[in-house]
């Protein structure tokens, strides 16, 4: 196994997702806001589409994936809006989450920055997937999202 390999592929998305925030040298928030919207994304998502997510990203990617999962059968029904999403991210996010999204509009943009990134990583059936099993108050969020 070559985790010079993995640890690039990771590094290589964080630095995507930092270059969507518009904040190209700060890695660590790329890193928190990658994190964040990774969790509130699998706390939303049927189990059964985590696992297909899963299946796509890299290795590292994984990893901050999984990192303190707790699953459940069923997705968070309470998660059903561009709002609760981000409210979702903010708790994942403890302690930085209310400076790193301090407006709704911070929120928005940490989503889009993650999905354009994600999107790039995950073949279009799984992100096709993913967006029928999101709400339709998120649907657009994920198709807005370009690639």
């Amino acid at each position: 196994m070559d985790f010079n390999k993995h640890t690039e592929k990771g590094n290589l998305i964080l630095d995507e997702v930092a270059e969507q925030l518009g904040m190209e040298n700060n890695r660590d928030l790329a890193f928190r806001v990658l994190r964040s919207v990774l969790h509130a994304l699998r706390e939303r998502l049927p189990i059964q589409e985590s696992f297909h997510l899963l299946a796509e990203l890299p290795f590292i990617i994984k990893a901050l994936y999984v990192d303190g999962w707790k699953y459940h059968e069923k997705p968070n029904r309470t998660i059903r809006d561009t709002g609760s999403l981000i409210r979702e991210m903010i708790h994942e996010d403890y302690p930085a989450g209310h400076h790193d999204f301090m407006t709704l509009k911070d929120g928005e943009n940490a989503l889009r920055a993650v999905i354009t990134v994600l999107k790039r990583h995950i073949s279009a059936g799984e992100s096709a997937d993913i967006e029928n099993a999101l709400p339709a108050n998120l649907k657009g969020l994920w198709h807005g999202a370009i690639a």
